[in-house]
């Protein structure tokens, strides 16, 4: 039988608990089972992986539906800007409804939006399945992260937010390897179907281990849908424009004009908080210090990681002329290094400040980007000229991910736990889109994406502006994230 657990309706984020946990009840001191963590890891890697296995199996799916260039970026865009734009709308969600209910709905959501996709005939049908799994990643990711923060306390809690970040990072660069294997050994559906039984496993798993929790009565205003509406159509149009700048340009009428119909949006969206009884994302969030810096740095590593991925996959591909599963295996360092970082991050929190970890890790990643950009060129051989950037990368955003998912969290009552993760995970996905658009852009402007000399050629530029963009990153993780140790104890987790 389930227990079941009650909780009262959120107000805003008090100050006066920021940078330490409320004391828990003796019982919570107790060390609970990893399931719950288990059943959070396989939704946060289905979520992730999603966002970069698509890329190996673009030219496949352009083949087998017949789909021109703009279909293909919103095979990527349709599911980054409906997750991305809807995550603060999911975090309230967990917040004010049964997390459990909300983690399963949105559970189930993506794996039938997943199911749906293999079987697409055109490209209207596969971009809708992807916008569908986008919206039930905002709703079920939220709820992930607040189930292990509600469920643990102390060194679990550490330990899982740890896992939690070194998941997201992980799945970024495993899913080339996962999407390129799939479209070789199988065909593009796969990597859709693959999804259908691990969302059932996890669904069976989570109904049997989750606990049952009540919350207060929410009406629909509770819920600021107003709000909600607003953020999403207003980032919609910011992703939709920024995705657009590789192939229109960063001067044409769409992207000035998508750009501007983002900014009169989200204006209005920070009007209508400012007038709302219960807004979306509360006034004191962005005093929050821990929570909105790890949200700026998430969302600068994640877009370092993803841009850099697209363009080593195509890299890859045309100048070294792998093929899909080649490719894909050529990541397997990166993903390796990643954890590397991550266990060294780790052990480095112990002893030395989130800042110093996270700027210390983008710094390495920054310095990985640029000796990627300086071995690209059309003569370049793997070993030499592409595998040692790839390894110091990984190992500088495993060793990023891991302070900014643990300390951007340290602080957060349980009832908050919902919104704290939407706005850190709107930095992630948000961050993804970013990434890509702006990479590519610069990479573009330089060569080509398509031709063997071009793609050298933007290859590099696109790294060395990678580069930049790290350095600049890790400036602000050193300046803005916390300064002091996150440390652990049998009661919680606290910032001193």
């Amino acid at each position: 039988m389930h227990a079941t657990t009650r909780r009262t309706d959120p107000g805003a984020i008090p100050l006066a608990k920021v940078g330490q946990l409320p004391q828990p009840a003796p019982d919570e001191e107790s060390r609970r089972p990893w399931t719950v963590l288990a059943v959070a890891l396989t939704a946060q890697v289905l979520v992730v992986l999603d966002v970069s296995v698509v890329n190996t199996a673009l030219p496949s799916i352009a083949r087998s539906l017949h789909l021109g260039s703009g279909d293909l970026q919103w095979l990527v865009t349709a599911y980054l800007m409906m997750s991305g734009g809807a995550l603060l709308l999911g975090g309230r969600i967990a917040d004010l409804l049964p997390r459990r209910s909300v983690f399963l709905a949105g559970l189930g959501a993506f794996t039938l939006a997943s199911l749906l996709g293999g079987f697409a005939t055109g490209a209207g049908q596969l971009i809708a399945a992807r916008a569908v799994q986008g919206l039930a990643a905002a709703l079920m990711t939220p709820a992930a992260l607040s189930l292990v923060m509600t469920t643990y306390s102390g060194a679990q809690r550490r330990k899982g937010l740890a896992l939690w970040g070194a998941a997201g990072s992980f799945s970024i660069a495993i899913g080339v390897l996962v999407g390129g294997a799939l479209t070789t050994w199988g065909s593009w559906h796969l990597i859709f179907w693959i999804n259908a039984p691990i969302g059932a496993v996890g669904l069976l798993v989570a109904r049997g281990s989750l606990a049952r929790d009540a919350a207060a009565p929410a009406g629909p205003a509770q819920f600021d849908l107003p709000g909600a509406v607003t953020a999403l159509a207003g980032l919609a149009a910011l992703l939709f424009g920024l995705g657009g700048t590789a192939t229109a340009g960063w001067l044409s009428a769409r992207t000035l004009g998508s750009l501007a119909v983002a900014a009169l949006l989200l204006s209005a969206f920070v009007g209508l908080e400012r007038r709302s009884d219960r807004p979306l994302v509360p006034g004191h969030t962005w005093k929050v210090r821990p929570l909105v810096s790890g949200t700026a740095v998430m969302l600068g590593v994640t877009g370092l990681l993803v841009g850099i991925v697209f363009l080593t996959s195509v890299f890859l591909q045309s100048v070294l002329g792998y093929s899909a599963l080649r490719a894909g295996l050529a990541f397997l360092p990166l993903a390796f290094a990643i954890t590397a970082g991550t266990h060294v991050a780790r052990h480095l929190l112990a002893r030395l400040a989130p800042r110093t970890v996270a700027a210390a890790g983008m710094s390495l990643a920054a310095g990985g980007a640029a000796l990627l950009s300086l071995g690209a060129g059309a003569a370049a051989h793997y070993a030499p000229d592409v595998l040692p950037g790839m390894v110091i990368l990984g190992l500088g955003v495993g060793m990023t991910f891991v302070p900014v998912s643990v300390s951007a969290m340290a602080g957060i009552p349980p009832q908050h736990a919902g919104l704290a993760s939407g706005f850190l995970m709107t930095g992630h996905e948000i961050g993804a889109a970013l990434g890509v658009a702006v990479l590519s852009a610069v990479a573009t402007g330089a060569g080509s994406l398509t031709g063997r000399a071009g793609v050298a050629d933007a290859f590099s530029a696109g790294l060395a502006a990678a580069a930049v963009i790290g350095v600049a990153v890790a400036a602000l993780a050193f300046l803005r994230m916390p300064a002091t140790v996150v440390a652990q104890d049998g009661g919680g987790m606290h910032l001193h």
